[in-house]
């Protein structure tokens, strides 16, 4: 076969691939692993930046190379499972760099759970494929929010509210750590379903958001005098339901401002996920639960994957109408994954974070 080097003139199809092979092979993929199990808080030092030759594609796989990657409270539970050495958990929006699958032709933006990695080299015929962004994806919203509002965080909202505890039209909703990601959207939801919104955050600018969104109620849990007291005034006539992001003894408190019948989707648990033991915090109160004949609910929101689709369509139309407005915290390049991934559990964020590589 003739060399493609030094030719001056018209270049061939045959050449022209050859070229773009050798510049995708060229390419170096970085990522994170766990270079030692977290002690509390985790550390930038238990990360490790591994810097690898991304491999040649076989049938049906796929290169891409991630735009944004999300850091979540969840990635902390999670965490505890994971060897030392292996990719950190989590979640990238990416598009297609190289193809070997017709489905997924270059350029398809896709989201994945390869974990924190610039490019990563997927199976699009394995039993768990990456997802598409949807086919009508509006042209003007950035593609971050496939990863918030648009992603798992906006679709755990809208289904933990409308599926596990079934908000109706007239009841008090509260949500915990509801400047987040989640919190944010549950509010809105709320709202949008005629409930009286109330939520709880740890800073006076994330309250004023909270305001900004429509809330009802919103207080500064770090500088109320008791949570008690902040829940009666907020929530003068009891809490019908109850999206939980936080757990432990904040929980205890909150389950007893809960009235008869009460409902409660147990998400998260952010205020123990750097206890040795998560389990060991938070009383939990039989007579409150007994006497209100609460349900709790604990859930998991791929419980509802086959309904993915119609509950993205939803947050879009919602998003295009106004109805649902959202914040993003950027930090910018992929070495500060560790960095926004701590700042995050520490709450410096107010609406979802985000890494843009």
């Amino acid at each position: 076969m003739a060399s493609c080097r030094g030719q001056r003139s018209t270049v061939g199809p045959e050449c022209v691939s050859r070229l773009f092979k050798s510049v995708v092979n060229m390419v170096k993929s970085k990522r994170f692993v766990v270079a030692r199990h977290f002690d509390g808080l985790p550390k930038e030092s238990d990360f490790q930046l591994v810097e690898e030759e991304t491999p040649d594609l076989k049938d049906g796989e796929i290169l891409v190379a991630s735009i944004f990657s999300s850091v979540d409270p969840y990635m902390r539970t999670l965490s505890r499972r994971l060897s030392e050495g292996v990719t950190m958990v989590g979640e990238c929006c990416a598009r297609v760099a190289e193809s070997k699958s017709s489905d997924f032709p270059v350029g398809t933006v896709i989201v994945h759970q390869y974990g924190w990695r610039t490019h990563a080299v997927l199976d699009t015929e394995n039993q768990d494929p990456p997802r598409k962004a949807p086919a009508d994806y509006p042209k003007d919203l950035p593609l971050s929010l496939l990863l918030g509002a648009v992603g798992i965080p906006g679709l755990t909202a809208y289904f933990g509210l409308l599926k596990c505890l079934e908000a109706k039209e007239g009841e008090t909703v509260f949500v915990n750590a509801a400047a987040g990601a989640t919190g944010s959207i549950v509010g809105q939801i709320a709202r949008i379903k005629g409930c009286k919104a109330v939520g709880s955050a740890g800073s006076d600018a994330k309250v004023a958001w909270l305001k900004e969104l429509g809330f009802d109620a919103a207080f500064n849990y770090k500088t109320v005098s008791s949570l008690d007291a902040a829940l009666k005034e907020a929530a003068p006539n009891g809490i019908d339901c109850y999206f939980d992001n936080v757990g432990g003894d904040f929980t205890t408190t909150v389950l007893n401002h809960m009235n008869l019948y009460g409902r409660v989707a147990i998400v998260g648990g952010i205020s123990t996920y750097n206890d040795k033991d998560p389990s060991s915090k938070g009383a939990f109160p039989y007579k409150a639960i007994q006497g209100k004949q609460l349900t709790l609910i604990g859930f998991v929101v791929s419980r509802w994957l086959d309904q993915w689709p119609q509950g993205k369509a939803q947050m879009m139309q919602w998003i295009k109408e106004g109805k649902i407005k959202y914040r993003e915290h950027v930090t910018e390049g992929f070495e500060n994954m560790p960095k926004a991934f701590i700042g995050m559990l520490v709450g410096e964020n107010i609406g979802k974070a985000i890494v843009k590589l």
